[in-house]
């Protein structure tokens, strides 16, 4: 049975209802003041750019932002800056540096020529110190503490609170009391641990896998698939359940798991949809849900339900946190370390 294991990945991931509480903290003091900017100046573009697991929380900020604000985001192509050495003109322009470490080669040069170009700068990261801090104009800083574990797990979320807060300064319609709510959500997913575990050694056998989501949670189907393959090297593809039914969903069997984020909401129609053609074809289906939707059961293998209601805004964050467990628990029902994955480490700094 694989709970009760020691890991650093496992460590951080418990540490996230409180570095959520912290980074929520520290970042409400000086959210009125730039939300007070940027009436004066709404930029007509949001350009995000990140690498990795900050890739992945961008795009959870594009859908996020877009969605409750109107305003178009685009995510950078950083070699466009840092291989071609493309000149990009980024006036009256957002640009969102994210980086965990902030010191990402690429998306400096970046920041660096869209400062030159006249936009608006800000950065995301968890290091005061770092390249990516001094660099920007406005700094949010996520309060998740030192994170050792090469696969990033508190810093994500922290970056995912940190993106709530940017659509809020943008004009989003997000109450900061709805934000506050979201680490005792978090708290609550942690309490499936040991049944998650549970689940994860059913699968100590897999090679191949697919995640599956829509709208809000597509950005998690790539943090999941990232987590599973950097820590037990399964080769896991992502899909919006849009793209899947155009083609992917052929490779569906009994024998290619499908993981699936199910929130009830605009995204459960697509979702409902997908699950039912998987059923069809015998497909071993896992979803990640919580107690607002009930059909999920009906349709998924397995259910894994964070033991709260949640509007789908807001459960990108309690969602992933399963999922992160389910990695770590992975890597260990196969007999892997996943603070130590083969070939990585935890600041990566490519051009």
């Amino acid at each position: 049975m694989s709970s009760l294991f020691k890991s650093q990945m496992l460590d951080e991931i418990r540490q996230q209802p409180e570095a959520l509480e912290r980074t929520l903290a520290h970042q409400v003091r000086q959210i009125a003041k730039f939300r007070a900017f940027l009436e004066k100046r709404k930029p007509r573009l949001v350009v995000i750019v990140a690498r990795g697991t900050s890739d992945n929380a961008a795009q959870f900020g594009r859908y996020l932002i877009e969605i409750m604000t109107g305003i178009p985001v685009s995510l950078a192509a950083p070699s466009v800056h840092s291989i071609y050495g493309a000149s990009v003109d980024y006036r009256d322009a957002l640009i969102v540096g994210i980086s965990q470490s902030g010191e990402s080669t690429d998306i400096s040069a970046v920041m660096e020529q869209a400062r030159r170009s006249g936009a608006m700068t800000v950065g995301i990261t968890n290091e005061p110190k770092s390249t990516l801090a001094n660099m920007a104009e406005h700094v949010f800083l996520v309060r998740a503490g030192r994170e050792k574990s090469v696969a990033a797990t508190k810093t994500y979320t922290g970056q995912l609170m940190s993106l709530y807060l940017l659509a809020h300064a943008l004009g989003a319609k997000i109450p900061l009391a709805d934000l506050e709510a979201i680490p005792a959500a978090a708290q609550a997913a942690l309490e499936l641990e040991s049944g998650i575990a549970e689940i994860a050694d059913g699968y100590a056998a897999i090679r191949s896998a697919a995640v599956v989501a829509r709208g809000l949670n597509y950005a998690n189907a790539f943090e999941f698939a990232l987590k599973m393959m950097e820590t037990s090297y399964v080769v896991a593809e992502r899909f919006s359940a849009a793209d899947f039914l155009h083609g992917p969903i052929a490779m569906a069997d009994h024998e290619l798991p499908i993981f699936m984020f199910g929130p009830s909401g605009p995204a459960w129609a697509s979702l409902h949809e997908t699950l039912e053609k998987l059923r069809a074809l015998r497909a071993k289906t896992l979803i990640v849900t919580d107690r607002s939707n009930r059909e999920a059961a009906k349709y998924a293998s397995t259910v894994i339900r964070v033991p709260v209601r949640l509007r789908e805004l807001y459960t990108p964050i309690p969602y992933i946190i399963p999922a992160q467990l389910f990695a770590a628990s992975l890597a260990h029902a196969k007999g892997l370390d996943a603070d130590q994955p083969r070939g990585l480490r935890k600041v990566t700094s490519n051009l």
